[in-house]
């Protein structure tokens, strides 16, 4: 056989592998592809949804809801959205209630378009995770029940490499991960874990920055400035205050019987009825006045195992009627979901996951000086008017970094209305969302999508 004859055969040959891995992938996109969801306004733009395997030996595969940008995704950026909890879905939460295209309306019959959804901008990926949050599963059920904040980065590492090869048209997109809460941690975590993959792959994920909400930072300071803002809202007496502040010690995972006690005299006896994620808003009532008890705890470091997780906002229940549309067969074979019949129903979060949390970060300011280093697009804001990661924790644990300031102090504007305040430092924004609670994008969804507009532009939010 002559050379050319060699060279002509190696070249079919390589040509019929890449035909067939481009074959490959492109079925595997349509298999992923959703039609409509039951209920749906009609849309222009495409959407994709299902499960990619992270971790075969154990039968590991997390869930993933891509909304493409709703004008020329192709040249918009992607951005995964991540919950918190630890165990909460980021369907439930981001895709439902926040920055997704659609909301849920109150019969479950059906979606209304959200027209401040943060897919105006850019495509839109959100994940579910770890396994056991929402529709993501594992085969191995000791997982549940030891979980934490190492896996659950290096499953969402092995899951972006998997879906980027699903959907290669994304591999060289400018790439931004957000979320919010204990989304705190997984986000920076999520970050350190692609560039450690990108010092050492030839083919490097193009990310760009992060951008977090009311997040979980640092043990230490999320409990002071916590315990801190109850007091200057006046949600508990001076009595309880210089109690918390005499017995806890706030550095530590879990608290004595002491401290947990008088955490727990604050919460029953003096905050009253209200909604810890958004103090000024109304809780999900009954029909007959008294409070839902469909309730889902979330473990936060100042109080392990007491917090009542209850979202609330303009419509306080908006939490049930995900757990309602959700958990509709017709719905979960429209996402391409529950293909393994899970037994247990979809709920929006995890108490399973959240009490055998046994790995957590005391810190992620570490990882923060990491990313700045890098050259990493770092921004953090925060909702006023929550009460369970406040803007004083927030404040407090970003002036530990010690970053010299690039623009003071000065109030950003959406609709010639203060949105907030912000400050510019070299390698991190910080901005506040005036009048916004825990999940900011469904308090205040127009400053919000500013909030995010800016950041993705890489430019100051307006002064005017």
């Amino acid at each position: 056989m002559g050379k050319k004859q060699i060279f002509s055969h190696v070249f079919i040959w390589v040509v019929m592998i890449l035909v067939g891995a481009s074959c490959a992938n492109k079925a595997g996109e349509e298999e992923d592809r959703i039609l409509a969801l039951p209920g749906q306004p009609k849309v222009s733009f495409q959407q994709f949804s299902g499960y990619v395997t992270v971790n075969k030996v154990a039968g590991r595969a997390l869930f993933y809801w891509l909304t493409e940008a709703a004008q020329n995704p192709l040249s918009k950026p992607l951005v995964i959205w991540l919950n918190g909890g630890p165990g909460c879905s980021s369907v439930a939460y981001g895709a439902s209630e926040e920055i997704g295209p659609f909301r849920i309306n109150k019969t479950a019959s059906g979606l209304y378009i959200n027209k401040f959804s943060w897919n105006t901008v850019a495509n839109l990926l959100f994940l579910e995770a770890p396994a056991g949050v929402g529709f993501s599963y594992t085969n191995r059920s000791s997982d549940l029940l030891d979980t934490g904040d190492h896996r659950t980065a290096q499953d969402s590492l092995e899951f972006v490499l998997q879906w980027l090869e699903r959907f290669p048209r994304y591999k060289h997109r400018e790439l931004y991960i957000t979320g919010e809460s204990y989304a705190g941690h997984y986000v920076p975590q999520l970050a350190k874990e692609i560039i450690n993959y990108n010092a050492k792959s030839k083919h490097p994920i193009n990310l760009k920055g992060i951008m977090v909400g009311n997040a979980v930072t640092d043990n230490y300071y999320d409990n002071l400035g916590t315990v801190t803002y109850w007091w200057s809202h006046a949600m508990i007496s001076d009595q309880t205050y210089r109690q918390l502040m005499s017995t806890c010690d706030f550095h530590r995972q879990k608290e004595s019987d002491e401290c947990e006690s008088v955490y727990s005299y604050a919460m029953d006896q003096e905050f009253g009825n209200i909604d810890q994620y958004n103090i000024y808003a109304p809780p999900c009532n009954n029909s007959d006045g008294s409070t839902s008890p469909t309730r889902h705890t979330m473990r936060l470091p100042h109080r392990p195992h007491k917090a009542l997780r209850h979202w609330s906002g303009y419509d306080p229940c908006t939490e049930k009627y995900a757990e309602i549309y959700y958990n509709r067969p017709d719905v979960q074979k429209a996402l391409h979901a529950n293909t393994t019949r899970i037994p247990y129903k979809w709920t929006a979060c995890s108490e399973v996951l959240n009490r055998n949390w046994n790995d957590t970060d005391v810190s992620v300011l570490p990882i923060y000086r990491e990313l700045i280093a890098h050259g990493i697009r770092v921004w953090v804001f925060s909702g006023d008017v929550d009460s369970v990661v406040p803007v004083t924790a927030t404040r407090y644990a970003l002036a530990q970094l010690k970053l010299s300031t690039k623009i003071p102090w000065y109030p950003w504007y959406v609709k010639n209305q203060v949105g907030g305040w912000t400050e510019v430092y070299e390698g991190l924004t910080f901005a506040t969302v005036r009048g916004a609670g825990h999940e900011v994008p469904l308090f205040k969804p127009r400053a919000a999508l500013q909030l995010f507009t800016s950041f993705l532009a890489g430019k100051p939010l307006p002064k005017s």
